[in-house]
């Protein structure tokens, strides 16, 4: 298998091991060629570019994954990923097409959710796969004594990998909850426990998201503690039309990719980082339509001027977006 074509700012790296560390997760060791990989913080994350196997349609599926590894000292990268029952064709991609040895096309590490370090203790709720991110966050905070507890959430014939890791790692602040085992997180509860000064991370889905930000409104916690990481895929919508106001160009938007999505695939030079509409990087003056904003990024007053878009997530609310592009 040979790598997609590259840009400057694009890394080609060598699957070094796949390994299965859960029914539903492999993780893939990759090893950059006779150079050093950038370096990267606890809480990173790299796009990995792919291309389907369609033969009348060829795309390039850009996939974020946390970074496991330990950032202290390491020439290698290791990324876990979900096959995921819905998949547009990356975790399909990643499971049933890449071999070791082959080369793949990273982007450069980005941090969109680094602990905050100033905090009194750190509190992790982690749901399935949501667990990558943690594995390069708790040796750091090992390292620094920091106060941490986590709480993992799983179906064990499905996710749950790492346990004995972490186990070794956090001994009794490590709570496992397996979902297969009608074992459940009372988050309402582990949130109530805590000292002034505790700050929260959370990575999984939505579901755990918005019960963990749930109870901390109930609690009266401020939102500055709460942090939460967002790789979902963009929901699919009717089709419609981008029309780019600087060269009048039209671009077609399919029912099951994102505005971003076919951006890049007509060669447009777009930023973006998380693909999730958190982060706010792919940010898009609007001219003219209705956007169906579905990011978490703008606020509600924002959304309601209709002045700007985050194609990485948001469609059209009818036919057509207007862009300042």
């Amino acid at each position: 298998m040979s790598s997609v074509n590259t840009k400057k700012t694009e890394l080609t790296v060598r699957v070094a091991s796949i390994k299965q560390v859960a029914p539903a997760i492999k993780e893939f060791l990759l090893e950059a060629d006779n150079v050093s990989l950038p370096a990267y913080s606890a809480g990173s994350h790299v796009v990995v570019l792919m291309e389907s196997d369609e033969q009348e349609s060829k795309k390039i599926f850009r996939n974020p994954y946390s970074l496991l590894s330990d950032s202290d000292g390491e020439n290698s990268y290791r990324i876990a990923v979900r096959l995921q029952d819905s998949s547009r064709g990356g975790s399909v991609f990643m499971h049933q097409s890449v071999k070791e040895g082959d080369r793949l096309t990273i982007k450069p590490p980005a941090n969109l959710f680094a602990p905050y370090w100033r905090a009194k203790k750190h509190v992790l709720f982690a749901g399935g796969v949501g667990i990558t991110p943690f594995m390069s966050y708790l040796p750091e905070m090992l390292r620094r004594s920091a106060e941490v507890e986590m709480h993992y959430m799983f179906h064990s014939n499905v996710t749950g990998a790492y346990q004995d890791e972490l186990s070794q790692m956090l001994g009794d602040k490590l709570h496992c909850y397996d979902s297969d085992q009608s074992v459940r997180c009372r988050i309402y509860p582990v949130m109530a426990a805590q000292p002034i000064g505790t700050h929260v991370y959370i990575c999984g889905p939505e579901s755990l998201v918005k019960a963990v930000q749930s109870a901390a409104d109930e609690l009266g916690w401020p939102a500055s503690a709460i942090h939460y990481e967002a790789f979902s895929a963009p929901a699919p919508g009717k089709p419609f039309v981008a029309e780019l106001k600087r060269t009048g160009k039209r671009i077609e938007v399919g029912s099951d990719e994102s505005l971003l999505e076919a951006l890049e695939a007509a060669e447009v030079d777009i930023q973006s980082s998380c693909r999730g509409g958190v982060c706010g990087r792919c940010m898009t003056p609007l001219i003219d339509g209705q956007a169906d904003h579905r990011d978490q990024f703008l606020s509600d007053d924002e959304k309601a001027r209709q002045d700007c878009v985050m194609p990485c997530v948001s469609r059209a609310q009818n036919d057509k977006l207007v862009l300042d592009l």
